[in-house]
């Protein structure tokens, strides 16, 4: 039987490094998030209220081909933020900040409702938390140029929405949540290690 995990944080939080070191470690597949090519991202932080919509959009697209094709996947997967963090963390603080208004997040949720409708949902959340410090001395070492204007208040009203949907996501699949507020990401050996012990646990698999 294969498995489908999905790990879930703010910008900067890990999640790419997470996902890494599971796959490596489990013979897993990893799905990643379609940041480095995104066409619309470096005008989004530019330009909030003018890209937004259309930056949720294309992720939206790319998140439900992906998890498209992990549902007819015969392979167990490891995917790099899930398809349901796009309306219930960015398009409503977006909405709720000004940055899209409310035609547009109607519109957005209503495609968002008709497509996931037709998606296997994970068997598992990973939720990775950090304080908002923390996610912006990653997001500094990083050095993405896109990232450099990303407003401290943006990130704090993320990590409050994922806050709030990490209690409701237990609707959709079990949610774990591991701390990863530790300096500069430094224990990223050690957060993949408590990862890979939740899902170990979780599906049963030989400690």
């Amino acid at each position: 039987m294969n498995h489908y995990v999905a790990i879930a944080g703010n910008i900067g939080v890990g999640k790419t490094t997470i996902t890494n070191l599971i796959a490596e470690d489990l013979g897993w597949k990893a799905w990643y998030e379609p940041v480095i090519d995104n066409p619309y991202l470096d005008d989004f932080y530019a330009d909030m209220k003018r890209w937004s919509f259309h930056l949720q959009v294309y992720f939206l697209s790319k998140r439900f081909e992906a998890q498209r094709e992990i549902s007819a996947s015969r392979n167990s997967c490891i995917q790099d933020r899930t398809i349901y963090e796009d309306v219930e963390i960015f398009a409503r603080t977006l909405h709720r900040q000004g940055y899209m208004g409310p035609r547009d997040f109607e519109n957005y949720s209503e495609l968002f409702r008709n497509m996931v409708s037709y998606l296997r949902p994970p068997d598992m959340i990973l939720y990775l938390r950090a304080d908002v410090d923390d996610l912006i001395g990653r997001i500094n070492k990083r050095g993405r140029d896109s990232e450099k204007g990303i407003a401290r208040d943006y990130l704090a009203e993320l990590n409050r929405a994922y806050e709030g949907w990490a209690e409701r996501a237990v609707k959709i699949c079990p949610v774990r949540t591991i701390e990863t507020t530790n300096g500069e990401f430094e224990n990223a050996r050690d957060v993949a290690d408590q990862a890979i012990k939740e899902i170990r646990t979780h599906f049963g698999l030989m400690l």
